[in-house]
């Protein structure tokens, strides 16, 4: 309880001073406004690599930012994606639900913002044919549609994601590297949903890799729930370092 307290004061720091390098880009989806986050790397290279982040279910947030953040310095392009639009971030738990759930429904909606926001990373500088998707909760779900429709990335990550999908689509080739960061306690991702991801994920020859993690639940890369696991959604810090150091590995064997 103490080191997670030390924790979480250090980044309301961290927050305080950092974010100021996160840039607004403000696109479109047809008349819905959208304003996505910007940041170069601290020191560039030839091949340009960019990552693009898809935010949890109550969209960008101070996570997210972080991650950002982090991925600057490492020498990356990140792009935050703005999948809800303006007028429609939720406020709380229950319409974050609702929203998520809208575009996990309607998959197509969701395909087209991620897309658009990939479409974004690119403008900012990063290299078109040297991008990875990652993605935390509702967003690790987000991640696995760029992957299952083709999109232009050479891996995907999803953090503590959700992993089903609407059993009538046809399973088509998945070119795209597939790396899922999971919490070996995570109540809300039943084992059939898994058992049905990994049997996709044979049936469709894709390059993929589950890792699981002990005593973590959802939400599990998350300071800002709490550490109480009993909600089904708590932070865990060993969880939490252990899958962004295997993320790293992952960038660097998969991007130029």
């Amino acid at each position: 309880m103490k080191n997670t307290l030390f924790t979480l004061l250090g980044l309301l720091l961290f927050s305080a001073s950092s974010f100021a390098q996160l840039k607004t880009v403000k696109y479109t989806d047809g008349d819905q406004k959208l304003n996505g986050l910007s940041i170069a790397p601290i020191k560039g290279s030839k091949t340009k690599p960019g990552i693009l982040i898809l935010p949890a279910w109550k969209g960008i947030d101070a996570h997210s930012k972080r991650s950002a953040e982090k991925l600057s310095k490492m020498g990356y392009y990140a792009f935050i994606a703005d999948i809800y639009g303006e007028g429609n971030y939720p406020t709380n738990t229950q319409e974050a639900g609702k929203m998520s759930g809208f575009y996990k429904k309607n998959i197509a909606d969701y395909q087209r913002r991620i897309q658009l926001a990939l479409n974004q990373l690119v403008k900012a500088g990063a290299n078109a044919d040297n991008i990875v998707v990652i993605g935390y909760c509702f967003g690790g779900t987000g991640v696995l549609e760029v992957a299952r429709t083709g999109m232009k990335a050479q891996g995907v990550v999803s953090f503590h994601g959700g992993l089903g999908r609407d059993a009538a689509r046809t399973n088509t080739p998945i070119k795209t590297r597939v790396l899922v960061l999971h919490g070996a306690d995570d109540p809300y991702v039943p084992a059939a949903e898994i058992s049905a991801f990994q049997q996709e994920m044979r049936d469709t020859k894709a390059d993929w890799e589950m890792i699981y993690y002990a005593d973590a639940v959802h939400a599990f890369t998350e300071v800002e729930v709490g550490n109480d696991k009993s909600s089904g959604a708590a932070y865990n810090e060993k969880a939490d370092k252990r899958s962004w150091e295997r993320m790293k590995t992952f960038l660097e064997d998969v991007l130029k």
